[in-house]
């Protein structure tokens, strides 16, 4: 233990905590966790999606770079996580979707992305999760979305609030029909340490890998795909000290040809944490960064060019004294990084 605490010491930038070069307006009354949907053509015109996690009257807000609101839905029943993803076959056109947990409706909300205006739109379907599962083992928070290199099918893997040791997490195959899109449920994986909760759930296509954050306990990584021998295979559990709050938002920074950074959220009260891994082999640790975020529970990150303002692209992580979501320079989370 004692050598970890070094090796962290060792690891850790000593400059001041990040301050973002943006921070949205904030929500009605609960953010949340936050999205990136990144426009096909134009990058400037790119958005931030973010929950307002409240019952009855939450809602999506829907930001752009300068974190004004472009757009929102409201009337969901306490949304948790949303994430974003690309290329879906609706019937005779393809759309970019988002996908929102709806908890105390047990469902998801799923919107289409017009691709050339960003404008969303809802195309739920039948959309129910966990129906054959009672209390919180039913309710949906977390969420990631796999699309399937070989034939572009789209699933969802969803976190429940609480689930068992053996098989807490539930996949969904969202599927297009009449110009909406329901879910059909395709199994379940995950193993659970029973020290808090898994929410956060992030998916990566490429390498077929997805990694989910026990919170109390450490980050986990499984194989992602339904139709694979060894789908929902644990391959790793990692990040298991070091850390002073939950482990909370995870996103995968994509420097492409399978290499990049996964990023975890270290929720702390004033001034929240990244830990970051190498994206490849067995995910060794390369750093934590310290940032003003506060109590940080959801992050996502764009690994490309995002406009002047982020020409190597940006991290977004949930700010909850603020209830908004900052967004931080990458070019500035990586001077955290040893030999920068």
């Amino acid at each position: 233990m004692w050598s970890l605490l070094l090796t962290l010491a060792a690891l850790t930038s000593d400059d001041l905590p990040l301050s973002p070069k943006v921070t949205t307006e904030p929500v009605s009354k609960d953010a949340d966790d936050p999205a990136i949907w990144i426009h096909p053509s134009n990058a400037e015109k790119s958005l931030i999606l973010g929950t307002d996690k409240v019952e009855k009257e939450g809602g999506l807000f829907v930001f752009d770079l300068d974190g004004k609101v472009v757009q929102k839905f409201q009337g969901l029943d306490r949304p948790n996580n949303v994430d974003v993803d690309y290329g879906f076959a609706l019937d005779d056109k393809t759309v970019d979707i988002a996908v929102v947990t709806e908890r105390h409706k047990k469902r998801l909300k799923i919107y289409a992305i017009d691709r050339s205006s960003g404008q969303l739109s809802d195309v739920s379907g039948d959309t129910g999760v966990f129906l054959d599962r009672d209390d919180q083992n039913a309710v949906p928070m977390g969420i990631g979305i796999y699309r399937r290199p070989t034939d572009g099918a789209f699933f969802a893997v969803v976190s429940p609030k609480g689930g068992p040791q053996d098989g807490y997490l539930g996949v969904f195959e969202l599927i297009a029909k009449n110009g909406k899109i329901d879910t059909k449920p395709v199994g379940s994986f995950g193993r659970f340490s029973g020290d808090g909760e898994i929410e956060a759930v992030c998916v990566d296509d490429e390498l077929g890998f997805v990694y989910f954050s026990d919170e109390g306990a450490g980050l986990r990584k499984a194989v992602i795909d339904p139709a694979s021998p060894a789908f929902g295979q644990e391959l790793a559990v990692f990040g298991t000290e070091g850390y002073q709050g939950d482990r909370e938002g995870l996103a995968i920074y994509d420097s492409t040809h399978g290499r990049g950074w996964l990023l975890s959220s270290d929720q702390i009260e004033g001034g929240s944490r990244l830990f970051v891994y190498d994206r490849l082999g067995a995910n060794p640790m390369v750093t934590v960064v310290p940032t003003v975020a506060d109590s940080t529970d959801g992050i996502e990150v764009v690994a490309r060019p995002m406009g002047e303002k982020f020409p190597e692209g940006f991290v977004v992580m949930m700010n909850s004294k603020g209830q908004n979501f900052m967004l931080f320079d990458w070019r500035d989370v990586r001077r955290g990084f040893p030999g920068f």
